[in-house]
C-alpha cells in the first residue's frame, strides 16, 4: 500500500527511517526469541520438572490489568495442556496490597505448593522469596518492573530489564506470554502428547489480554510491544472470551471495531474496578469464564463498581486539587494524603492532579489494616524509579516505573515525605518537560481534516506512550457553539467552522471547561486549535471528531 506524504511526514517527525517495518508489524519477524530473556531456560526446565512430577504450582500475580492479563495467560495455557494441580493467587489490593508477600507464600506452601511462578510482581519480593526457600518451595519470578534494590535470590528471575534482551519495555503479561511461547516450544521438542496436540499458533489467542495489559500498563507502544498490541487488537475484535464480549456490551462498545482508545478508556477501567473497589478475582473470572450467564453477571457487577469508582475518585481529585493550590503553588513535588482516602484509587487521582499541575504528585491514604500506602505519578521531568531509590530510606516499600509508582510508609514518616522527596530531587538529574500545548506534528486547515485523513494516520496506530497520536495545528477556525456535556457537565464540546468552506466539525475533551485552554473559546470568535483526530461514536454517532488539546489566539 502506498505511503502518503502525510504519513511520511509523521514518520520523519518520529525519527522512523524504516517505514515498512513500522507500518507493517510482523508477528514472525518482530517478536524476539523468549529464550533471550534472563533465566528463561532455567525457568522452563524447572517448570517441566514440576509438571512431570505433578507438583502443585501457584501462579502469583498482581491485581491490576497487567496482573489480570498475566494470570489469564497462565490459566489458559495450563488448562490447554490439561494440567490440573495449579492455582492462581492474587493478593487483595486493600487488605494485602501490592507485592510478593511472605504471609501469602506461607499460605500457599501450607496448601502443598512446591513451585511458585510470579507474574507482573516479585522483582522486589526478597522477603517472599526467602520465606519460600525456607519452606522448600522454588520460586520463578517473571516480572518487568525496575530492579531497584537487586534481584531476589529466586531459582530464576525472568525480566527483560535484567538481560541483553533486545526490548526491555515488555509489560508483565507480555513476559508471561513469552514464558508460554518457550514452554510450548519445549513441550513440542520433548514430544509430550499434551503439547503436540496444541495447534500451531494457538497461543496467539492469548494476545487479546496481552494487548489489554500492554495498553493499560502504559509501556511504550514501539518495537515488540507494537507488534503484540497490533495482533492483540485483531484477536480482541474477534475474541472468543464470552466475558470480554459481555463487558463490551455493558460498556456499549462495538468489540469488532475496538481500538487502543477503547481498551484504555472503556475495557481497562472496568477490569481494574474489580481490585480497586472489591476483589480482583471478579475480573479474572470474567476473563476466563466459559459461561455466558456468569459473564453477563460479572460484567454487570464490574459496570456498577466502575460507576462507583468514578464518583469516589472525582471526590478525591476535587479535594486534592483544592489543597494543592493552597499549599503547593510553585512546588515541583506535591504530597497530599488523608486517612479516609482509599489507596487503591490514588493512582487514578494522582494522575488527574498531575495532569493539571505537572511535576510529581504523590497521594496517600490508609488501607483496611491501617497501613499508610500511596501512589505517585510523574510528568516525565523526573523518573519515579530514580526518585524512590534516592529517597529509599523514607519508605517501608516502594516500586514502579519512570512515570508511575506506589509506596508504603510509616505513620510518622508520611509527614516528612514531601521534604524527603524534595531533597532527593536535588541529587538526581531532571529534564525540562516541554509543554504539549506548544508543539504539533502537522498544520492543516479544517477543510482538509477528513475521514480519509483519519484512515491515513491510523496506519501509525496503535498509539500510546512512545507513539503519540499526531497533533494537528488548525490555523484558522470560527467557533460556532460552546457547550458543556455529561451528567455533571464536566466535559466541553466546541463546534468549529472552516471560514473558507463553511464545513463544521465537532471538537471535544473530557474533564475540561472552556477556561481550561490557553484561549477560552467563545461563540463567534476566531481561534487556532491543536487537536487529534478521533472516531466519534458518542451517542450512536460514527463520524470524525477532533479531540481538543488547546485553543490559541489567532495569528
Amino acid at each position: 500500500m502506498p505511503v502518503s506524504d502525510l504519513v511520511r511526514t509523521l514518520l520523519s517527525k518520529r525519527g522512523i527511517e524504516d517505514a515498512d517495518t513500522f507500518l507493517n508489524p510482523s508477528y514472525d519477524n518482530h517478536l524476539h526469541n523468549p529464550l533471550l530473556l534472563s533465566d528463561m531456560q532455567k525457568a522452563i526446565e524447572r517448570f517441566f520438572v514440576a509438571i512431570e512430577k505433578k507438583e502443585h504450582i501457584a501462579v502469583y500475580t498482581d491485581f491490576d490489568c497487567d496482573g489480570l492479563g498475566s494470570a489469564t495467560v497462565f490459566h489458559d495455557f495450563l488448562k490447554k495442556i490439561g494440567y490440573q494441580s495449579f492455582e492462581i493467587y492474587m493478593p487483595h489490593r486493600d487488605i494485602e496490597g501490592y507485592g510478593f508477600h511472605a504471609s501469602a507464600v506461607r499460605k500457599l506452601c501450607e496448601r502443598g505448593t512446591t513451585l511458585i511462578i510470579t507474574a507482573d510482581v516479585g522483582i522486589s519480593g526478597h522477603e517472599g522469596v526467602e520465606a519460600a526457600r525456607f519452606l522448600g518451595c522454588d520460586v520463578i519470578i517473571t516480572d518487568h518492573h525496575e530492579v531497584m534494590i537487586g534481584a531476589p535470590n529466586a531459582l530464576a528471575v525472568v525480566n527483560p530489564k535484567l538481560s541483553e534482551y533486545p526490548f526491555p519495555h515488555l509489560c508483565g503479561a507480555a513476559v508471561a506470554y513469552k514464558f508460554v511461547q518457550a514452554a510450548i516450544a519445549e513441550g513440542k521438542h520433548r514430544e509430550m502428547s499434551q503439547f503436540l496436540s496444541i495447534s500451531e499458533g494457538w497461543e496467539k489467542w492469548l494476545l487479546d489480554v496481552v494487548a489489554i495489559a500492554t495498553i493499560a500498563d502504559m509501556v511504550p507502544l514501539v518495537g515488540e510491544n507494537r507488534a503484540l498490541v497490533h495482533y492483540g487488537l485483531r484477536v480482541l475484535r474477534q475474541s472468543r472470551r464470552v466475558g470480554l464480549r459481555a463487558l463490551a456490551e455493558s460498556a456499549r462498545l462495538r468489540l469488532p471495531a475496538a481500538t487502543e482508545d477503547d481498551v484504555g478508556f472503556s475495557i481497562a477501567p472496568r477490569l481494574n474496578a474489580a481490585s480497586r473497589m472489591d476483589n480482583p478475582e471478579l475480573a479474572f473470572h470474567l476473563l476466563t469464564t466459559l459461561e455466558r450467564a456468569e459473564a453477563d453477571r460479572l460484567a454487570k457487577t464490574l459496570e456498577q463498581l466502575n460507576a462507583k469508582r468514578k464518583g469516589v475518585v472525582a471526590s478525591i481529585v476535587k479535594e486534592a486539587k483544592k489543597r494543592a493550590r493552597e499549599r503547593f503553588e510553585n512546588e515541583s513535588i506535591t504530597v497530599l494524603g488523608d486517612p479516609s482516602w482509599k489507596p487503591a484509587l490514588l493512582g487514578l487521582a494522582a494522575n488527574s492532579v498531575m495532569a493539571e499541575r505537572g511535576g510529581v504528585v504523590c497521594l496517600w491514604g490508609r488501607d483496611a489494616a491501617g497501613n499508610v500506602k500511596g501512589s505517585c505519578r510523574s510528568d516525565g521531568s523526573v523518573s519515579l524509579a530514580a526518585l524512590f531509590t534516592e529517597a529509599s530510606g523514607a519508605f517501608l516499600q516502594f516500586g514502579g516505573h519512570a512515570h508511575a509508582g506506589g509506596f508504603s510508609v510509616s505513620g510518622e514518616g508520611v509527614h516528612a515525605l514531601q521534604a524527603r522527596l524534595a531533597e532527593a530531587m536535588k541529587h538526581i538529574q531532571t529534564k525540562t518537560k516541554e509543554k504539549e500545548s506548544v508543539s504539533h506534528d502537522v498544520s492543516l486547515p479544517l477543510s482538509l481534516l477528513h475521514e480519509s485523513t483519519l484512515r491515513d494516520i491510523s496506519r501509525l496506530s496503535p498509539f500510546g506512550v512512545g507513539n503519540h497520536k499526531p497533533i494537528f495545528h488548525v490555523p484558522e477556525s470560527r467557533v460556532v457553539e460552546v457547550r458543556r456535556f455529561g451528567k455533571e457537565k464536566n466535559h466541553v464540546e466546541v463546534t468549529l467552522e472552516c471560514p473558507q468552506s463553511g464545513r463544521r466539525v465537532r471538537s471535544f475533551d473530557f474533564f475540561k471547561s472552556p477556561s481550561s485552554f490557553t484561549l477560552c473559546p467563545e461563540a463567534g470568535s476566531n481561534v487556532r486549535a491543536l487537536v487529534t483526530l478521533e472516531r466519534d461514536t458518542f451517542a450512536g454517532r460514527d463520524s470524525l471528531a477532533l479531540r481538543i488539546i488547546d485553543f490559541l489566539p489567532p495569528c
